[in-house]
């Protein structure tokens, strides 16, 4: 009866200590996702605000509808029967109605948390002037259009620099002070320049003097109409891009994730696994790899929203029909509900991943509490 009792009471704490642990972890999860979100809604109105020149921009479009109004009234013949006075009332009165319209006569703070309402539920509306290739202005088949272009040249281009970035500071470590290994530091500052400089002199080269690869673009002019062709001629003009991008950041790439695993490298339990004589196979994926192995998916993780956003001047310089071609034209022509749908996906999708990222490690790592605090024993 003793040991009955006893038994009962070493478990009323277990289970205490449970539930305290869930609704650690719950409201955690709570507070991480509120302060995530609270920074997605000022970045986006933010970006409205920008978007908007806090206002001018819609001063810009009651302008441009007085232009087209008049232009309209130019060229209709009953407007020479009217006199100058009914010509300007009846030039007000159209200017007025489309002003109303699309609700420029109400204040632009007003109109901005409609905006900013209309953005956080993705209702992403009608682009000012941009068009889709069918001729939408719906915004989603506008980005719909544009997005699988950027996944495919981005995609490319950073997972390969990614995993070779990786595997080669991975082989540089074991070689420390080889002469590889001083090659790579020293050609390490040429990831200064950005990849659409070195963009222009593969143009240069690869196009202009020898002809080999096209300047630009997507596909030839006229598209292929069998798969096979097509993709030989989407690959060649990715040639050049992808080529940019990876000269103009594996060598810093490189650097920074050898160092990287150089200083793990050189821990007290990697030489005492050493001289267990462990191969370097086993020293590497037991005592390097795994406690990187949260920075390397943060890193990994981080890079894949990149995908989303595109290269702004490098699709470009490459004429290259993705999102950051598309990010470029919309802000040239202050085209605010493109820019502000690009801005808020990315929120969205940077959100989620850094709320995701918090799990993963506690996953990965065990050292890593949701919550934090915990028992100690």
């Amino acid at each position: 009866m003793l040991n009955v009792e006893a038994t009962q009471a070493r478990a009323v704490p277990r289970r205490s200590g449970a539930g305290s642990n869930l609704s650690r972890v719950l409201r955690y999860t709570l507070v991480r996702g509120l302060t995530l979100l609270v920074t997605v809604v000022i970045a986006v109105y933010l970006t409205i605000l920008i978007a908007n020149g806090g206002g001018y921009v819609d001063q810009m479009r009651i302008g441009q509808i007085r232009e087209q109004v008049i232009l309209q009234m130019g060229s209709d013949p009953e407007m020479a029967l009217l006199t100058v006075q009914q010509r300007k009332q009846l030039e007000e009165e159209r200017v007025r109605v489309r002003v109303e319209q699309l609700g420029l006569d109400r204040p632009f703070m007003i109109r901005s948390f409609e905006y900013l309402w209309n953005g956080l539920t993705l209702n992403l509306g009608s682009a000012e002037y941009l068009l889709s290739d069918s001729g939408s202005r719906q915004v989603r088949n506008i980005l719909g259009e544009r997005l699988p272009s950027t996944l495919l040249l981005m995609g490319t281009s950073q997972l390969l620099l990614f995993f070779c970035a990786l595997f080669v500071a991975l082989f540089l470590s074991r070689r420390y002070g080889s002469f590889l290994d001083k090659l790579v530091i020293a050609l390490a500052p040429n990831s200064a320049a950005p990849a659409w400089f070195y963009g222009l002199f593969l143009i240069l080269i690869f196009a202009a003097l020898l002809g080999w690869l096209p300047y630009g673009g997507m596909i030839d002019a006229p598209p292929p109409q069998e798969p096979l062709p097509r993709a030989l001629s989407i690959a060649k003009h990715m040639i050049l891009p992808v080529l940019s991008m990876f000269i103009a950041n594996i060598f810093a790439s490189i650097y920074s994730w050898r160092t990287f695993f150089l200083i793990y490298s050189s821990e007290d339990y990697v030489e005492m696994a050493k001289a267990k004589g462990l191969s370097d196979r086993q020293i590497e994926r037991r005592y390097v790899l795994r406690p990187t192995l949260p920075t390397i998916i943060t890193s990994f993780s981080l890079m894949i929203i990149t995908l989303w956003v595109g290269a702004i001047v490098l699709e470009t310089v490459f004429a290259w029909p993705g999102i950051g071609r598309l990010t470029q034209q919309a802000i040239n022509l202050y085209d605010t509900p493109v820019i502000v749908a690009n801005t808020v996906i990315y929120a969205y999708l940077l959100a989620v991943t850094l709320f995701l990222l918090d799990i993963i490690y506690s996953i990965v790592d065990p050292r890593v509490k949701l919550g934090g605090g915990g028992n100690r024993s």
